[in-house]
């Protein structure tokens, strides 16, 4: 039996190696595109891919530019002079990437849905994708996101509220467990540093944007946040929420998770928010397949 995830690699319109990884499973019910957050890699969410693959999901992620195997191969090459810098074509050739994983995986798995996950700079690149190209998913599932409007969304001191706390890592932000803020500072394909220190600011602009008229209105769009997120938490996705509606989408619901932070699939009540995240794709995935057969 071949270990999972299964590792790839494609190579994008500027010639960069893009490393993505394959959880499949035969007969798969959907498949699930998860792309991950600024600082960090696919890998974290390997307990997410196999919680996935046991409800019948096959998963696709990819490290982003800069990012995981992706960022680390482009330092060694020269590429690029640190983690987190995009490369030639900035934070549009990421968007293009993520698109081009997605054809890929469509292309596999012709016959089957595929739904988004976003999780923060990875809903950001979600969300502008969805303005132009919803028609190509089955879904879209937002974590740790917020409407992205200047003045709303923080750039900096995501951890200001817990800068007391003993033995503090400095990512206490991130989760309620405190073993996830140890394990983001000793993982090595992570890295602490904000949006604009990392891409600058003409590409971190790239990313605000508001949902507009385009997006199909029968995309289904799940949004789950933790209520004492920084980023984005309750208010910001309240208004995220809002924006969709206004943008013509039917169905488009918020969760929150009160007191979780900013990554919800990595919360101490985690177990919950995989069986909901489950639930919502169980069900409009149910109602996709009825739809096809009428």
């Amino acid at each position: 039996m071949t270990a999972l995830p299964i590792i790839r690699t494609f190579t994008d319109a500027q010639g960069i190696d893009i490393t993505f990884y394959e959880w499949p499973v035969a007969k798969p019910r959907g498949c699930v595109q998860l792309v991950h957050g600024l600082g960090e890699h696919a890998r974290r969410y390997d307990h997410v891919a196999e919680a996935l693959n046991r409800a019948g999901f096959s998963v696709y992620a990819d490290d982003h530019r800069g990012h995981g195997a992706t960022g680390l191969r482009m330092t060694a090459e020269g590429t690029t002079k640190k983690q987190g810098n995009l490369g030639p074509g900035g934070m549009p050739a990421v968007f293009d990437g993520v698109r081009q994983l997605s054809h890929l995986i469509v292309g596999e798995n012709a016959e089957e849905p595929l739904v988004m996950i976003g999780h923060s700079w990875g809903s950001m690149i979600a969300q502008r994708i969805y303005n132009k190209y919803s028609d190509e998913y089955d879904g879209l599932v937002l974590t740790g996101s917020s409407l992205l409007i200047p003045g709303l969304v923080p750039s900096s001191g995501f951890n200001k509220r817990w800068n007391k706390t003993p033995n503090k890592t400095g990512y206490e932000w991130l989760s309620r467990d405190e073993e996830i803020g140890r394990e983001f500072l000793n993982d090595p394909k992570n890295f602490p540093d904000t949006a604009i220190g990392v891409f600058g600011i003409t590409n971190t602009a790239k990313l605000m944007g508001v949902p507009n008229k385009q997006i199909d209105s029968n995309v289904p769009i799940l949004l789950m946040a933790g209520s004492e997120d920084p980023l984005g938490g309750e208010k910001g996705n309240k208004k995220l929420l809002d924006a969709f509606q206004k943008a013509g989408v039917h169905d488009v619901e918020l969760v929150v998770y009160h007191e979780a932070r900013h990554e919800v699939f990595n919360e101490l009540n985690k177990d919950e928010v995989i069986a909901d995240l489950i639930d919502w794709l169980d069900d409009r995935l149910d109602a996709h397949e009825h739809l096809d057969e009428i």
